[in-house]
């Protein structure tokens, strides 16, 4: 944890600029000695004028204290910004998280039993050109299409209409998943490809393995063969993927917020970095990198509860 806020640190820094000349721009109406002024006086008030080292001490003294600072773009604490979108980028990611398990573990399943059949070719036809679509273009095909005359069957922006507060809660919520379907769909279409083919590659790797020859042997019928053998010891690189998520959900996608103006982590991220909003950007990638080391904990867990072979005594 230490390494990783130390190098966030350091790159965040070395970025040309800073927030304060940013937020001044060219200069406006006041004369050069008046901004160097301004601009000392803005610098000393964020103690940005003080040594990197100490600048990094500082902050990571309050951070012990879950006290990330005062964001310089919003003037508001980083917190509670974090508190505020966080919810947001939850939905969209938990939501899309669920489809493509959902679909692509069966489907994977389905084409590893169905080898060179007719699915199998047909899905992976169809998985590969999703895939190779690009989310960014996707996104502004479906809003030109969908979004506008002669159609206007989804909403171009945001998570729910101007007046949602006033809706019943059933109305209300039916709103605010008419307004998800587009971003849910831009993130979930490609996750389908890769995630297929690994679930497709370790059951055919299994299927193949002599445990399962052995159960057919014995009479167990088909799927209890490919449920509770095949699928059980194809599942680890399933438990990889899955370490990822909670980073992933914290973070949000950039791409995806701007197309469809969503004010979620992801978007409070990429303005935190083109702003050189430091104590954005340090909070944002502090939590992200806990929420990996986490997840990476969680998945070697997940793996000696998945498979009994694997332990964690140490080996001499």
């Amino acid at each position: 944890m230490l390494g990783i806020t130390l190098v966030v640190f350091a790159i965040s820094r070395a970025a040309p600029g800073n927030p304060v000349t940013l937020s001044m721009g060219p200069g406006g109406m006041m004369d050069a000695q008046r901004a160097a002024d301004v601009q000392a006086a803005r610098m000393r008030l964020y103690g940005l004028d003080k040594p990197v080292y100490v600048q990094y001490a500082t902050w990571l003294v309050r951070v012990v204290r879950l006290d990330f600072g005062d964001s310089i773009k919003h003037h508001r604490q980083v917190i509670d910004l974090i508190k505020e979108r966080l919810p947001i980028t939850l939905t969209l990611n938990l939501i899309s998280f669920v489809i493509i398990y959902a679909i692509s573990i069966p489907m994977g399943i389905l084409s590893a039993v169905g080898r060179k059949k007719f699915l199998d070719k047909a899905s992976s036809v169809l998985l590969l050109m999703l895939w190779s679509l690009p989310s960014m273009w996707v996104g502004q095909m479906l809003i030109g299409y969908f979004c506008g005359p002669p159609h206007n069957w989804f909403p171009p922006a945001g998570l729910s209409s101007n007046d949602a507060d006033q809706y019943p809660f059933f109305l209300w919520l039916a709103d605010r998943l008419w307004h998800l379907c587009l971003p849910v769909f831009c993130l979930t279409y490609a996750g389908f490809a890769y995630l297929t083919k690994l679930v497709r590659a370790g059951m055919l790797d299994n299927l193949r393995a002599d445990y399962v020859r052995t159960a057919r042997a014995k009479g167990l019928s088909n799927w209890v063969v490919i449920f509770h053998h095949a699928f059980r010891n194809s599942v680890i690189p399933v438990i990889t993927i899955m370490a990822t998520l909670l980073p992933a959900m914290f973070g949000g996608s950039v791409i995806i917020e701007r197309i469809f103006s969503i004010s979620g982590m992801g978007l409070l991220a990429f303005e935190a970095v083109t702003t050189r909003d430091y104590n954005v950007v340090m909070g944002v990638a502090t939590i992200a990198g806990f929420l990996n080391l986490l997840g990476l904990l969680m998945a070697d867990i997940a793996y000696a509860a998945a498979d009994p072979r694997i332990s964690f005594e140490a080996v001499e």
